[in-house]
């Protein structure tokens, strides 16, 4: 029979509760990375319609570097330069892209990478396709990095330490102390990338994420996101001028790529100037923070940032409770292995705009009846 080992691992996943299948938005939002509802603004609907009357392009007919390189791209690069106080910035149509390009071109055979052992798919992804050697390290330890990097000079490791992490978890919304892995970085003259994409527009000064007063170093990279809390979709990879033109020439996830569309670019340049421009948005959010503080940790859930992980544990159990949440109006989603590591499936809920503190109370009330 044609396909029948994918039919086999499908009744697999489906045996063990771990089958993924695409459910239809519906429910109050407790799960979208809308963080600020800028998807919905009325600055950003007036943004696209006044690029679209203007004359830019829906698509841009090829990769960067063939003809689809426009103007609205550079525009947007020199933009988030500015707001994140660095020296270029580049443009990708996705953080999962950003990192593929990133992680697979810059470090080089002889290098090693040290990540976080939590850090997202797509670091993995551009590991693997990379040349340089990687270390997991125990997740939100520093010191578990620096040693790693002093273990690994020991034994004759001679090229560049490269360490990648994130600002803010997604799955276990706890925030990392960039200050600490600074530190480390300049001490063991190491390449930092921080994906700061579910910190952006939220986190540090003026929205500009957990590494904001890291930015423009020569060692530091960080990875922006427009496609969660700024409402729109892209990323930009914010650094050295060296790295933009080493990527331009050699990563093949941007080389071969069809560019992002410039009406994508022109949106998100009004993203950056929302944030910059309505500070009220990330309080109303905090305070939002503060209100699960109240409501959900007396539930077991860790509230640290906007993203609230209440862990079940047991797949199937986690998806039960998701299913009475849901059912109770709430739009709340499971979250199992390999996402998260086994035993720890959860709820996932994310805090956004859409919602005020009413809501977070009632779903409280309503995990205090389902919650085995």
């Amino acid at each position: 029979m044609q396909l029948a080992a994918q039919r086999a691992h499908l009744a697999q996943l489906a045996d063990a509760g771990r089958l993924r299948t695409l459910a239809p938005r519906t429910g109050v939002d407790l799960s979208s990375n809308d963080y600020l509802a800028l998807s919905t603004s009325p600055r950003l609907i007036a943004a696209a319609q006044a690029a679209l009357a203007r004359g830019v392009a829906l698509g841009s007919g090829g990769s960067r570097l063939l003809r689809g390189n426009d103007a609205e791209h550079e525009a947007l690069e020199e933009e988030a330069a500015r707001f994140f106080g660095c020296e270029t910035a580049l443009f990708f149509g996705s953080g999962y892209a950003a990192n593929t390009a990133l992680l697979s071109s810059l470090p080089q055979a002889g290098d090693l990478i040290v990540h976080d052992a939590l850090v997202h798919a797509s670091m993995h992804d551009g590991m693997r396709l990379g040349r340089a050697e990687c270390v997991a390290a125990t997740h939100g330890n520093a010191q578990a990095v620096d040693d790693a990097i002093a273990a690994w000079r020991a034994r004759g490791g001679t090229g560049t330490p490269w360490i990648a992490v994130e600002s803010l978890y997604s799955m276990d919304g706890d925030l990392t102390d960039v200050a600490a892995l600074a530190a480390v970085a300049e001490r063991r003259e190491a390449m930092l990338i921080i994906d700061e994409a579910h910190a952006t527009g939220v986190w540090g000064a003026n929205g500009r994420g957990m590494a904001a007063a890291l930015h423009g170093r020569p060692n530091v990279l960080t990875l922006n996101t427009f496609g969660k809390a700024l409402g729109c979709e892209g990323a930009v990879l914010c650094g050295p001028a060296i790295v933009r033109d080493f990527l331009v020439a050699r990563a093949r996830p941007f080389i071969f790529s069809t560019a992002p569309a410039p009406l994508a670019a022109a949106v998100a340049r009004e993203s950056l100037r929302i944030v910059a421009d309505e500070p009220a948005r990330r309080a109303r959010l905090h305070a939002l923070i503060d209100a699960a503080r109240r409501h959900l940790a007396p539930l077991g859930a860790r509230v640290e940032s906007q993203v609230v992980p209440l862990v079940i544990g047991q797949d199937r159990a986690a998806m039960q409770v998701a299913a009475a949440v849901q059912a109770a109006g709430f739009d709340v989603r499971g979250i199992r292995p390999p996402t998260v590591p086994p035993g720890t499936a959860r709820l996932r809920i994310a805090l956004t705009l859409h919602v005020g503190e009413a809501e977070i109370a009632a779903l409280a009330t309503v995990l205090r009846e389902v919650l085995p």
